[in-house]
């Protein structure tokens, strides 16, 4: 989701230049375990957005993405092309794919949780929390349940009537399948926004955008989490995981971290904040990156965990 300009400025202040040497061929790209392709570049698919967000491929690969502000979600497809899959959705930001297809929005404009079947029929799954709006969700992860953990940061948004959040907390939310009620599972950070989890369904990762750090919790059941731990000082919008369990962070660039949470390597985007991430593609090999206005690609040596 957009940060603030108070944000950008204090959330990924911190960088690691010299911390590890660029690779050849890819300028400004560092990489110490070769999880890049020596010979890939950065490459721009397009900049006709206001704000990018939210990218989910489906099960062939194809990518999925939001482009809020215009209330759109895009597809790209294993083929290259760009086209709008659906207007008028929710203000939809997250999103995620469950596993019959249908995508799972975070759709704030009247802050619910959407199912999206491939016809684009519209099942809200969630409303409230015990009555009352939620702040706004922004980001998703689905376990193997079905179950969905979403994070509910506050940003006032323009097409929104209220002013001030209804929840007196930003809270780390789970809703189980089949149910219409969240639970709350973490109400302790400052500003929750990304959120990804392991595809052994062992570990959950939420990233504090305002406090600037990601954590890592153990998994114990549907909706239990435990033994939250720093797992690295630094904050994200959007987060995901590749094959060998390194994290990606998205904000100033990419910042990839390894299983123990050290920085190995970082990914320049050029224009301005990058809102999230995915890796899609017939292979799972191929890194998109949305990032304000626009959405990029690398080919990625490694896959997206599943």
């Amino acid at each position: 989701m957009p940060a603030s300009k108070f944000f950008l400025s204090l959330v990924f202040a911190s960088t690691f230049i010299g911390f590890l040497s660029a690779q050849d061929g890819n300028p400004g790209i560092s990489d110490s375990l070769n999880l890049i392709g020596k010979d890939a570049t950065l490459r721009k698919i397009s900049s006709q957005f206001k704000f990018t967000e939210g990218p989910a491929a489906d099960k062939a690969g194809n990518i999925f993405f939001t482009d809020q502000p215009n209330d759109k979600i895009w597809k790209y497809d294993l083929k290259g092309d760009l086209t709008v899959f659906m207007d008028k959705a929710g203000r939809s930001n997250g999103l995620a794919f469950d596993k019959k297809g249908n995508i799972v929005a975070c759709a704030d404009e009247k802050n619910e949780l959407w199912s999206i079947d491939p016809s684009k029929k519209v099942n809200v799954l969630m409303d409230n929390y015990l009555g009352t709006k939620l702040n706004g969700p922004n980001d998703l992860w689905i376990d193997k349940s079905g179950g969905i953990y979403f994070t509910d940061p506050y940003y006032q948004r323009d097409y929104w009537e209220r002013k001030k959040p209804e929840q007196s907390k930003q809270s780390v939310f789970y809703l189980p399948a089949g149910k219409s009620t969240p639970i709350i599972v973490d109400s302790t950070l400052q500003q929750p926004n990304g959120i990804t989890g392991s595809p052994d369904g062992k570990y959950l990762f939420v990233a504090d955008i305002r406090a600037n750090k990601t954590y890592r919790y153990e998994i114990l059941g549907k909706g239990k989490i435990t033994n939250k731990q720093l797992f690295v000082s630094q904050g994200s919008d959007g987060i995901r995981l590749d094959e060998k369990g390194n994290l990606y962070l998205s904000g100033r660039g990419v910042t990839i971290v390894n299983p123990e949470g050290v920085k190995i390597g970082y990914i320049p985007v050029p224009s301005g904040w990058v809102g999230n991430l995915c890796f899609g593609g017939a292979d799972r090999k191929l890194l998109f990156i949305t990032a304000s206005e626009s959405v990029y690609s690398i080919q990625m040596n490694v896959k997206g965990a599943l």
